[in-house]
């Protein structure tokens, strides 16, 4: 299902931040984040069942990061892959994609957005970000500001969203420096909204009280990796993927910084 936090344009240090949570069936087989043979300029995790990923980036400072929407009722089984469309912006041309690159893509998301399961789509590049959602065919530039984006579109407040958002927002206006065990602790969260603030899309109680706090952990599912992408004001992008085990346990971290 995926969560996301971005915090664009609100510190000098850090122009971009970017901290985000895979969930995921833990049977899922996954591997984590390297550099691609075959696309050796993209660094990403990798979906080893269907060939896509989840969030990745490029040494020339492309993004692009998705997240499913939430509709059990209408989930097409013979869609295609939604983890294709990460992929597919970030192993074109190694060279930077500036606007008419984007908006291009943004031509055949829309073209195609029928072949898809529900998502919300976060692409472009350090300077330029956008978030396209192809149930109900809107985009939304991400601006100064910090975002909160799960498994309905940017614009619904769900409780995990709202808490992410603020505790974020606090973060980086109250800390002089960043730390990145601070921001993985936010991804940490594992509290559950309140009953009366639970959102209902159609997946019963249970699910819907497991699936309300910002990192999940159920017996069959939950957050499988966190994800921190850094751009300071040198234009040095620093990656790091903390994994988890069913149990949530912290299996690894990996580490990656390249200038852009």
């Amino acid at each position: 299902m995926c969560i996301l936090f971005i915090a664009n344009k609100m510190r000098d240090d850090y122009p971009l931040l970017i901290a985000a949570n895979r969930d995921e069936f833990y049977a899922r087989p996954t591997a984590p984040s390297t550099f691609w043979e075959n696309h050796p300029h993209l660094l990403a995790g990798q979906d080893l069942e269907a060939g896509g990923t989840w969030m990745g980036v490029t040494r020339n400072g492309d993004i692009a990061a998705l997240t499913n929407v939430r509709d059990p009722h209408n989930i097409n089984k013979n869609a295609v892959s939604r983890g294709e469309l990460v992929a597919n912006w970030l192993e074109q041309s190694p060279a930077p994609k500036g606007n008419a690159e984007q908006s291009a893509y943004l031509a055949k998301l829309e073209k195609t957005r029928q072949r898809y399961n529900g998502y919300n789509l976060l692409f472009g590049n350090v300077n330029a970000l956008q978030v396209y959602n192809n149930v109900n065919n809107s985009t939304h530039s991400i601006d100064t500001g910090v975002y909160g984006l799960s498994n309905a579109d940017i614009a619904t407040p769900w409780p995990k969203v709202t808490q992410g958002v603020t505790a974020l927002s606090d973060y980086i206006e109250q800390q002089s420096t960043i730390n990145d065990d601070d921001l993985f602790d936010i991804l940490r969260h594992e509290n559950k909204a309140e009953d009366a603030h639970l959102p209902d899309t159609g997946i019963g109680y249970e699910w819907e009280k497991a699936l309300s706090s910002i990192f999940i952990q159920t017996e069959k599912y939950g957050t499988r990796t966190s994800t921190l992408l850094l751009v300071d004001k040198n234009n040095t992008l620093t990656w790091k993927e903390r994994r988890f085990s069913d149990r949530g346990e912290t299996l690894e971290t990996r580490a990656f910084s390249f200038s852009i």
